[in-house]
């Protein structure tokens, strides 16, 4: 048994776990948050059989995709202790995935 622990994008996690719940396999969803952005994030667990792995995969590639957002980000000091903002274009969605295996599993 393997458990499958993907990182994703907020505006993702819903559609993820609707397409997970409907190819029959169970989730839990954890709300999370990255240190880059401070955005919110989701991690999604996911206990699986081995076999089954590269489809609950495959379910995280079709749901997560990347894309690219406008951010405003603070500048250093310009002339006068005047603190500025630039906007900065930054990659944001996708998904960060670990499989891990799993030595043992019991429901109590």
């Amino acid at each position: 048994m393997k458990l499958v622990i993907g990182i994703v994008n907020n505006d993702d996690a819903g559609e993820l776990l609707h397409e997970i719940t409907k190819a029959s396999f169970q989730a839990t969803k954890l709300a999370t948050s990255g240190s880059f952005l401070k955005m919110g994030n989701t991690t999604v667990l996911v206990g699986v059989e081995d076999e089954k792995v590269d489809d609950v995969i495959e379910i995280f590639k079709s749901c997560c995709s990347r894309r690219t957002q406008m951010v405003t980000v603070p500048t250093p000091f310009l002339g006068e202790g005047f603190m500025g903002a630039a906007p900065v274009d930054v990659t944001i969605g996708g998904a960060t995935l670990f499989v891990v295996d799993v030595d043992k599993f019991m429901k109590i």
